[in-house]
């Protein structure tokens, strides 16, 4: 007797025709084996007949009953028929990527304009097989797995679109808004997966990610933070650098440049703030004997010590 089956050796086949293309005589009392996760489909001229889950069935005009009337089999057990049996795997298929093709222009909060890319996995599970066939099989020998992945990165990309601009201010507040974006964006294409009889079982948000010269300013902005009171840390940069040169040796003409070349930095700072907030710059005239290496303060001639943060001067008595 005839036997119809569909074995997937590779595991990439969501649906599959019997055969290929067209139809075929299909006599009762042929056996139908459908595997543990799938379910098997009679159709022609694009109306589903009668579905057999999974087993070995007989076929008889008992359980073809849509079948029999369409075709108006005589009882005789034997006479063939014309159709078409599609097997669709009901198993889930994990581990789909997506990811965009070209950047996603977005407008961010602080940023302006910035072109986003991103990328994540996904997973399906055909729930209704008859609107998988009828809308995606079709007249098709298979539909595979890289034909929903193809199809569904493009749905996924575009729905990401609508939900950066809906749920998103700026790229800055990524990092505690990907579990809420990623639930948003399931939830707009889930509509997407049910209308080809598949379910969303899970999306994954891996990782949204601005372009490298986006990226630099933001580490630029992180490092300004980080720095925060400029004048501390010039002092802080000044003490460092007297502390390693006499560490390793060196000359204390050597240190002591070092220390004025940061202070002349932390005059010019202090000289810039003064000179907004109104106030006088330090005195830069020849009487001037050189700055002190703590706080950047012009030293009269002759000082021990400095009028402006009372530091005492190096080499003074």
């Amino acid at each position: 007797m005839q036997v119809i089956q569909h074995i997937d050796t590779v595991g990439n086949v969501i649906a599959a025709r019997v055969p290929g293309e067209g139809t075929d005589s299909i006599r009762l009392g042929s056996q139908l084996v459908v595997e543990e996760t799938q379910q098997a489909l009679f159709f022609r001229d694009g109306r589903v007949f009668d579905r057999f889950g999974p087993g070995r069935h007989t076929l008889t005009t008992n359980n073809l009953p849509l079948i029999a009337r369409l075709f108006e089999i005589p009882f005789d057990g034997k006479s063939p028929f014309q159709a078409a049996v599609a097997f669709v795997s009901t198993r889930t298929f994990p581990d789909l990527r997506w990811g965009t093709r070209e950047p996603v222009v977005y407008r961010d909060r602080e940023l302006d304009i910035v072109r986003l890319r991103a990328f994540g996995k996904f997973a399906l599970t055909v729930v209704d097989p008859e609107s998988l066939v009828l809308r995606l099989l079709g007249t098709r020998a298979q539909y595979t797995v890289d034909d929903a992945e193809s199809w569904y990165r493009d749905v996924i990309v575009a729905r990401l679109t609508d939900a950066l601009g809906e749920t998103l201010d700026s790229v800055l507040d990524l990092a505690k808004r990907y579990d809420e974006l990623a639930d948003e964006l399931a939830r707009r294409v889930a509509p997407d997966c049910a209308t080809y009889g598949f379910e969303l079982t899970e999306l994954i948000l891996g990782a949204i990610m601005p372009p490298p010269e986006v990226a630099e300013r933001m580490d630029e902005r992180s490092g300004m933070a980080a720095v925060g009171d400029l004048e501390a840390y010039t002092k802080f940069k000044a003490a460092t650098a007297l502390g390693d040169a006499a560490a390793k040796g060196g000359t204390a003409g050597g240190a002591v440049g070092a220390g004025i070349g940061v202070g002349l930095g932390m005059a010019a700072s202090k000289a810039m703030g003064e000179a907004a907030a109104g106030g006088k710059a330090p005195d830069r005239s020849a009487g001037a004997a050189g700055f002190c290496t703590e706080c950047g303060g012009t030293l009269p001639e002759g000082a021990r010590y400095c009028p402006g943060c009372g530091s005492k001067v190096a080499g003074g008595d």
